[in-house]
């Protein structure tokens, strides 16, 4: 099994909604048995607290549920449980550097590298932003999930069906 932690700041836009698009996207290719899938953020104040409600809503127009999700701050242990932390932006990649010990297993990647060739490379925070960037955010995110998951089968990483 694989195992993937996808990593933002306060972990209730985009990490949450990288999880949940990650776990559909899994599950509609009959692989979900084979990922195991959580968020974090880099910073702790949002700890316990449900994804931001406009990330909610525009996942739920897709089809993807989040309301289940709750925020929690990444742990230098983390980098000991999973294979892959996935991070949103460059600032992540950071301070997940900055965390992550030196013998932690955990490789830090940018989500979007795995996108479309002329995507960006930071996934932009749509916290401070109107509904359109939630819905930018599900689009970049879908598309690199998909390349993610390629990336896993393509690799041998997980059995495709």
């Amino acid at each position: 099994m694989v195992s993937v932690l996808f990593v933002c700041l306060g972990n209730i836009c985009r990490s949450p909604t990288a999880e949940g698009v990650f776990r559909s996207i899994c599950q509609e290719r009959g692989l979900a048995n084979q990922v195991r899938i959580d968020s974090a953020g880099t910073a702790g104040w949002h700890a316990g607290k449900s994804p931001d409600g406009r990330a909610t809503l525009a996942a739920a127009n897709r089809g993807v549920d989040l309301s289940g999700l709750r925020a929690r701050q990444v742990k230098d242990t983390d980098f000991y449980h999973f294979d892959f932390v996935i991070a949103m932006d460059g600032n992540n990649v950071d301070d997940l550097e900055a965390l992550k010990p030196v013998d932690g297993r955990g490789e830090i990647h940018r989500l979007l590298a795995f996108g479309e060739s002329d995507s960006p490379l930071d996934v932009p925070d749509p916290y401070y932003g109107g509904d359109a960037g939630f819905e930018l955010v599900l689009d970049l995110i879908t598309s690199a999930s998909q390349g993610f998951l390629d990336h896993l089968v393509a690799t041998g990483l997980i059995a495709s069906n």
